[in-house]
């Protein structure tokens, strides 16, 4: 080998050698680096950072929400930027933290968030008592009445699902971030909800879908948002709960009885939505028909009695009984089942006329004792009683010739 090439030889290899001395890193504790992810275990994670020893993350400083896996956090490939915690060439030992680095960084895009109520999406970490955790660099907690907008009982199924949020509160000196998802909801609901309004017109019938039950009536969905069936629309006949009639989830065919885009209130009506019960009676009853039904209101004139659902008659105070009464309290109370015949059946002007006496056979009238014949008396008859004005008056009717 020529004296040349020895030369050659020895300056490539002074020249790599001072190539890996320029490759070798330095650091130091404190110092904020990236790597990429190598290898996870479950309670850690490690990072090469072209360092002589790779770094390792353990679970804790991951993130700041509390973490079952290091899997949870990263994936292997994933670039990372962590803080160096501890640096130890001896033992080859490089602790780094993800948490140090995101958390004041996210503080800073959470403040700008907040300020512009911006909607941003989460994953949810944990399920805690009283709501939801998220990692957004820090902890941000979703209370429960905050997840959606109608109540949720069970919140097991929420773990490991995207939500979009809005920052509620933020507390950086206390660590305290308050995220809602039901404020992003309800904007969208708002939106959507003006632009249904926007189409609906008053008689249109429509599919919907009983979301939740209140005493005064139930809210149905009608295709993204909710409209009130007063408890007085729920049927043709009085409802005492709208429990009664519907359920939660059932599907019912509602009528859109009134539209107010300024109050955001959309009145529905489900009992419009079907035949009337006099719709139903039509053709059901015919004069001189005996129908049985039940008494509802007693009034001084008569009785309002129902004889089918919906459908109610009057028997005139004249009708219920073949003998004269003062009022229907003598003889009918409420709630009692009465039999009547129908003497005139009208369902376009919703009428019906009916009869209780005419159903009962009319008492025989008792039978007059013969009048007993008068005795003789004595006294003259009405031959034997004429006079003639002159014998009787004599002298006295001449004063007036």
């Amino acid at each position: 080998m020529s004296e040349e090439t020895n030369v050659q030889e020895t300056a490539a290899a002074d020249t790599a050698g001072q190539d890996t001395m320029e490759n070798v890193v330095t650091l130091k504790k404190g110092d904020t680096v990236k790597g990429t992810v190598v290898k996870i275990e479950d309670n850690q994670a490690f990072v090469s950072l072209g360092y002589k020893y790779d770094g390792v993350i353990p679970l804790r400083e991951l993130s700041s929400v509390n973490l079952e896996n290091a899997a949870d956090a990263v994936q292997v490939g994933q670039e990372v930027e962590a803080k160096i915690v501890s640096i130890n060439d001896e033992k080859e030992s490089l602790v780094l933290s993800k948490r140090q680095v995101d958390s004041p960084r996210a503080w800073d895009e959470l403040q700008a968030k907040f300020e512009k109520g911006e909607a941003f999406e989460v994953t949810i970490t944990d399920v805690v008592k009283g709501g939801l955790v998220a990692d957004v660099g820090v902890r941000g907690f979703i209370p429960a009445s905050m997840v959606e907008r109608h109540f949720v009982e069970d919140f097991s199924s929420y773990k490991g699902r995207s939500l979009k949020v809005k920052v509620k509160e933020l507390d950086r000196e206390n660590n305290k971030v308050i995220l809602s998802a039901k404020d992003v909801l309800d904007a969208e609901y708002e939106t959507q909800k003006q632009q249904i309004m926007g189409s609906l017109q008053p008689g249109q019938v429509l599919e919907g879908t009983v979301q939740r039950l209140t005493p005064f009536g139930a809210f149905v969905d009608i295709g993204g948002i909710d409209g009130l069936v007063h408890v007085s629309e729920m049927a043709w006949q009085h409802v005492a709960h709208p429990a009664d009639v519907v359920s939660e989830g059932q599907s019912v065919k509602v009528k859109v009885l009134k539209v107010d885009p300024s109050l955001g209130k959309i009145s529905l009506s489900i009992k419009a939505a079907q035949p009337g019960p006099w719709d139903n009676a039509s053709g059901q009853f015919n004069p001189g028909d005996i129908v049985t039904g039940v008494v509802k209101r007693l009034v001084s004139f008569g009785a309002f009695v129902e004889i089918a659902p919906g459908v109610e008659g009057l028997v005139h105070i004249s009708q219920i009984a073949h003998r004269h009464i003062a009022t229907p309290h003598e003889v009918l109370k409420e709630g009692q089942e009465v039999q009547a015949k129908v003497l005139d059946f009208n369902p376009g002007e919703k009428r019906v006329s009916l009869s209780i006496k005419e159903t009962e056979e009319a008492p025989a009238r008792p039978e007059r004792a013969p009048r007993e014949r008068k005795e003789e008396s004595n006294i003259p008859a009405p031959e034997s009683m004429s006079f003639n004005l002159g014998e009787k008056f004599g002298d006295k009717l001449s004063k007036f010739k």
